[in-house]
Formats: C-alpha cells, structure tokens, sequence
C-alpha cells in the first residue's frame, strides 16, 4: 500500500515527532473523517508499505532522521509546496529564503527526482497579478534548478467554504483566459530551468505550453525509485480528473498551523489549536488517544508491486 501522509495536514512540520514513534511501533490508528467512532489500524512495515509520500511547506522538522526511514527500508519522496506568496496569504511559514535552502537540503539529502516542487495554487489578486507570479516563479525555477526535476502547478478553486475570505482579500475566480495565459508564460520558463511543468487536477489541456497532466500520488516515481512494476489503479476517492493512483491517507484534518488563506483542509484556526493541544506524540492516533466508543478495524494493506508468476517480485533495471 502507498502510505500518503498527508493531503490534509503537514505531518513533516507539525507531527515529525508522531510518524517516527509510528515506525518503530510499526502502527497507527486513523480515524474516518467523516464519523470518527471508525477507526482504521494501520500496520506499518516493509510487508505492506510500499512508500510513502510526504506533503509539506517545511519538511525541516522531519530531515534530521530520515535515516530511520533509510535503515528501515522504506521507499518515499516530497511534495514540497513552495510559493511566492506572503504572510498574508501564508502566515505560519518561515521566510522564502530559509525555505529555498531547506529544499536545496533536502535534495541533495535523498536525490532530486525525490523533491517535487508544487507552486499550488496559483490564484490572483490585489499583488498577486500574472506579472508577480512570472517574476517569482522565474526567481525559484533559478534558486531550486538542479534540485528537482519536476514542478507541479494548480488554479484555485473558489469552494464555497474559502470563497468569502478570499473575495475580501481579493482574489477572484480565474478563467479559462486567465490560466492559459499564465500556462503560456510559466511553460518557457520552466523549461528554461530544464524543469518539467505539470497540473494537479486541472481538468485544461495545457500541454500546447509544455505542460503535462500529473499524478501526485505517482505510480512511474514510485516504479522508479524502488526498481519494481506497480500494479495499481486510479483513485477513485479523489476528484475524476485527478491522476493519483490508490493511498491510504494517514493525516487528520483541521491540525495545520501553517494557517494559508487559500486552505480547503483547515478552516477553523480555534479548532486547529485545539486539537493541537490534545496531540500526544507517542499515541498511535494523530489526535487524542481512544475513548472507548471506537469501533477499530484493521486496514488491508495489500501491497502494489507486481509479482511474476514464480511469486518473486518483478525488478526493472
């Protein structure tokens, strides 16, 4: 099974601590989302995990014992968000040049097919006008060439439950117009830099512009990075129009203290703090421990890679 950890918070920055005490525990416990009396267990090993991936804006507080994950054995890259945008719209984050150099770290730490960039979302208004996002996005193709191969790229979506906030600071809903426009002028740059640009969930066919339909949760990484054939389908709990292949998210919504104003996971920063405060590193759970009226089921964790008919693993060299 692919581990992701997490599309709904920022394990690396907030909860590094947690996910190591996990491995060697080798569980976790997960609630569901939507009625949290059901709970997923999680095993964790080399048997069922296939790899993990991380998303962060600061995977600073995770790379001092990457090792553990290394000596173990466990197959992972990054999906590490890096924008243009301030303390306005970003205010937990630490400063763009601290976060450049961490990324150039971590990259030549584990290899830069490993690091994926995501300049995401892109949205305009008030400052952030195409004219600033080509000058930044030229800026940090030229500070992170050499450190990834890939950068992902995605338009906000306006949902209802961010809509309002981002009206009042100016943001508006992009058009069909407004996005190939930017397409057309972020593609050049990137392969200036020798940078694949890639969508996230973006249903436009951008690829006049050099721009790829893209896959976060990627079964081709994946199949490069541990040498093996996958033999894994679509997603279909996400979006149609999203690439990912099958994950079992490991994250707990509203525990992101970066507080980005454009965030569809964490809405409630009172709540966030709250449930801060009831996180317990050594707990198998993200959030609190269990209080007895949890029905718990332990997760299949089958694993993706092919096997020959033999029952040996299939090895592409």
């Amino acid at each position: 099974m692919i581990v992701s950890a997490s599309r709904r918070t920022d394990i690396p920055a907030f909860y590094a601590e947690w996910f190591y005490n996990r491995l060697v525990e080798n569980y976790l416990y997960v609630r569901n989302p939507m009625n949290p009396k059901q709970v997923s267990e999680l095993k964790l090993s080399r048997d069922t995990v296939d790899c993990f991936v991380f998303w962060t804006k600061n995977p600073g507080p995770m790379m001092d014992r990457l090792s553990i994950l290394d000596t173990m054995g466990y197959p992972y890259y990054f999906q590490f968000t890096l924008t243009a945008y301030g303390q306005d719209m970003e205010p937990g984050l630490p400063d763009k040049r601290e976060l450049v150099e961490t990324f150039r770290t971590l990259s030549r730490r584990i290899g830069a097919e490993r690091v994926i960039w995501r300049y995401d979302p892109i949205l305009l208004g008030g400052i952030y006008n195409v004219e600033y996002h080509c000058r930044w996005f030229e800026q940090l193709c030229k500070s992170l060439s050499g450190y990834t191969q890939t950068c992902v790229i995605s338009f906000i979506d306006m949902y209802a439950r961010i809509k309002k906030s981002m009206e009042h600071m100016g943001v508006y809903d992009m058009g069909a117009g407004d996005i190939r426009l930017l397409a057309s002028l972020l593609g050049p740059i990137a392969k200036q830099y020798k940078i694949g640009l890639q969508t996230c969930s973006e249903a436009m066919d951008l690829s006049e512009y050099g721009i790829q339909k893209g896959k976060c949760i990627d079964d081709r990484l994946i199949s490069r990075i541990t040498g093996r054939e996958l033999d894994v389908k679509k997603d279909d709990t996400q979006r149609e129009i999203c690439g990912c292949v099958k994950s079992v998210d490991i994250g707990t919504y509203h525990t992101c203290a970066h507080f980005c104003r454009y965030c569809y996971a964490n809405l409630n920063p009172p709540q966030v703090q709250e449930n801060r405060r009831q996180h317990d590193p050594d707990s198998p759970f993200l959030i609190g421990r269990l209080n007895g009226e949890e029905k718990i089921t332990q997760r299949v964790m089958k694993s993706v890679f092919r096997h020959s008919d033999d029952g040996q693993m299939e090895l592409q060299w």
